[in-house]
């Protein structure tokens, strides 16, 4: 038998560096607007483009509306459905106040009736050029490269996807979570609620109601004034019935396997734990914003933007959303940003014109 020479070698016949995959470009690639984020402000601001004549095309690194869908399970709005509204279509719900269901259900809808040019699970990595000519880098799932070009960017990327950090030892545990989404996995379990606003509250009260052993650490006096009404007295009351325990002004300082270290004002304590939620907030990516050229205020990180036409500092960028607000994510809700569309989409319309046919970005 002839020996097998070395050049025969599958193993040797692999390059040593191997070119990285990249997406064929979609033919919908160039556009007018280019809107990243796929939540309830980047829908709006498609769509009032697209309502003066613009073509638009949408990107979001996760599903549409990615942070409604990672609300806990059977959420409940504060507000009710026709502040939820855009594009003029019509939010009916079978309650008064809608479901994170029937939210899921109308946007979906929503998209489906304008035709939306969406590209799910798409991160948007950079963003260069310049006003008329910008150029936005993605990667997909799959790690392949997706390139757009586009006359103006909206950025409407939202907060939730980034939560607030506890900086602790411990955090990075398997059993910290800083999402909530049901109560069943926790049945029979020890279970420790960080924060005292609305999630905190509202999950500290779905894990009793479902056989958790609740415990509740805020750094606050009390329960924040801003829970909702018909939440605040229900946990108010399981916390003077001893039904959940909570300790107020006070500060977890480690995570372990199978307990907590908790600072109160009557001293330290070590108590028995198997899970552990982290509702203290969450905040807009910064870095994200800073890449892009955006300046940030020096003590609430807003944008620099028009308050009259949400245009950046960096010409022909818009910001949209909550991430208006800067750190201060309470102040912008769906409620008030869904208008943001049609003042971005009025000064595209002085800027671009009405109507505009489309030329090919790189007819000149």
């Amino acid at each position: 038998m002839t020996p097998l020479t070395h050049s025969s070698s599958p193993i040797e016949q692999i390059p040593e560096t191997l070119p990285r995959t990249l997406a064929k470009e979609p033919p919908e690639a160039s556009s007018d607007v280019l809107v990243v984020g796929a939540g309830p402000t980047g829908l709006a601001c498609a769509i009032e483009a697209q309502k003066v004549g613009f073509k638009a095309i949408i990107l979001d690194k996760g599903c549409l509306v990615n942070s409604l869908y990672r609300y806990p399970t059977n959420m409940v709005f504060f507000t009710t459905p026709e502040l939820l509204e855009i594009g003029d279509v019509p939010f009916t719900t079978a309650l008064a106040k809608p479901t994170r269901l029937e939210a899921l259900e109308y946007y979906r809808r929503v998209a489906e009736h304008y035709q939306l040019h969406i590209r799910l699970y798409e991160w948007v990595k950079t963003i260069t050029g310049e006003d008329g000519d910008f150029r936005v880098t993605a990667t997909n799932r799959h790690g392949a490269i997706c390139d757009y070009r586009a006359r103006k960017i909206v950025l409407a990327t939202g907060y939730y996807d980034l939560a607030n950090q506890l900086d602790i030892p411990g955090e990075d545990r398997e059993k910290v979570f800083h999402y909530y989404r049901e109560p069943h996995p926790y049945f029979d379990t020890d279970v420790l609620v960080i924060g005292g606003k609305n999630s905190a509250a509202e999950a500290a009260l779905d894990l009793w109601r479902h056989g958790a052993r609740v415990t509740l650490v805020h750094r606050g006096a009390q329960i924040h004034n801003h829970v909702k009404y018909w939440v605040r007295p229900d946990i108010e009351n399981r916390i003077k019935a001893g039904e959940i325990t909570a300790y107020f002004n006070s500060t977890v300082q480690e995570i372990g396997d199978d307990c907590v270290v908790v600072r109160t004002p009557s001293g330290v304590l070590r108590l028995q734990n198997d899970f552990v939620f982290a509702l203290t907030g969450y905040h807009p990516d910064f870095d994200f914003l800073r890449s892009a050229g955006i300046e940030l205020s020096s003590e609430q990180l807003r944008p620099v933007c028009d308050p009259e036409t949400l245009e950046s500092n960096v010409p022909g960028m818009y910001v949209a959303g909550v991430i208006v607000a800067g750190s201060r994510t309470s102040e912008i809700f769906i409620e008030n940003g869904r208008f943001h569309g049609k003042l971005i989409a009025a000064d595209l319309s002085q800027k671009l014109g009405r109507g505009n046919p489309n030329v090919p970005l790189d007819a000149t």
